[in-house]
């Protein structure tokens, strides 16, 4: 059973009563996940949701050439695997814990019976899954338009802003990414990343160190995108 305190802060289900929080917490199921373990994998029957209590989790899907590409990341409070919720279809993606995680499970048949009383929730869905879709879509857009500088670019841009690092403009953004991970999100090699990692430090526009990248100039970067 998920905390009640722990749901109301799940963007999706964050404006239900008490009550209504109180009955769904009941319904999801705790599940621990190690390190690089699969969640679930393209092709799997897709039947449930998942929240992320603690740790990240990736979905991948693999590019022709056999490469992995991150098609998105989740942290604590955010859910993924909610299409198997409106369509029931097999899931689209792998997904990977990146890190030891723990995370709730709730059941598609559980969920449909609390949003036929609970329309609203359909509506926040959907909003969810049209935002991730858009995120993917500008993803196969970058893919076949941007060169690699571009998509590095556009992607730490991206980074630092949905991690909170742009908040504050006392400071310079900064994120932590490794080039490999880098490198899975843009669909280039760890190499080619690298290089061009190098290329925008020596113009003084980030600054790389132990994986964490310091944007120095987030306009200067803004600017390579296009």
């Amino acid at each position: 059973m998920m905390d009640v305190a722990t749901l109301a802060r799940v963007s999706l289900f964050a404006d239900l009563a008490e009550e209504d929080l109180e009955r769904l917490a009941a319904c999801f199921q705790r599940r621990r996940y190690a390190r690089g373990q699969v969640i679930f994998t393209q092709g799997d029957p897709g039947q449930s949701l998942y929240v992320v209590e603690t740790g990240r989790v990736a979905a991948t899907a693999s590019t022709a050439d056999g490469r992995e590409l991150v098609l998105n990341r989740f942290g604590p409070r955010e859910c993924f695997g909610e299409l198997a919720l409106l369509d029931g279809e097999p899931r689209s993606a792998d997904a990977v814990a990146l890190e030891a995680c723990s995370l709730f499970l709730l059941h598609r048949d559980d969920f449909l019976r609390f949003l036929e009383e609970h329309p609203p929730v359909a509506i926040r869905l959907l909003v969810v899954v049209s935002r991730k879709l858009r995120h993917t879509t500008q993803q196969a857009l970058d893919v076949a338009f941007l060169d690699v500088p571009a998509r590095i670019a556009r992607t730490l841009l991206e980074l630092a802003t949905t991690r909170g690092a742009l908040e504050s403009s006392d400071h310079a953004p900064w994120l932590r990414v490794t080039q490999s991970e880098l490198s899975e999100m843009i669909g280039a090699t760890r190499e080619t990343t690298n290089r061009w990692l190098s290329h925008y430090a020596s113009q003084g526009l980030i600054d790389c160190k132990r994986g964490l990248v310091t944007i120095l100039n987030p306009a200067g970067l803004r600017k390579r995108i296009y």
